[in-house]
């Protein structure tokens, strides 16, 4: 019991996301902050307040923190699948000098 927990949370930190899982979270990030930046700048311009612009600026972090950070399973919907560590190609045929190379 305590091993499926344990194994339970490093699953959880492990944070297991694929390449384009990656892709993904970049792209969220990226307009996510965007948007959020834009939003800040006109409402904290519109309304001469610096206040306005950082916390806008500080909600739109917390919101990419949210969206980015945790592991969602959609960002493992495409793991790679490894090759085991014994299963190295022999007889590959290769040849150096006359000599076979397993």
């Amino acid at each position: 019991m305590a091993d499926q927990l344990l194994q339970q949370a490093q699953d959880l930190f492990e944070g297991q996301i694929d390449f384009e899982g990656q892709k993904l979270t970049e792209l969220f990030s990226t307009i996510i902050l965007a948007l959020t930046g834009l939003l800040a700048f006109v409402l904290g311009f519109a309304q001469q307040n610096i206040w306005t612009t950082l916390w806008i600026g500080l909600g739109g972090t917390a919101l990419t923190f949210l969206v980015v950070v945790p592991p969602y399973p959609i960002y493992n919907e495409n793991p790679e699948k490894w090759l085991r560590a014994n299963s190295g190609i022999s007889g590959a045929g290769i040849e150096v000098d006359g000599k076979k190379i397993n």
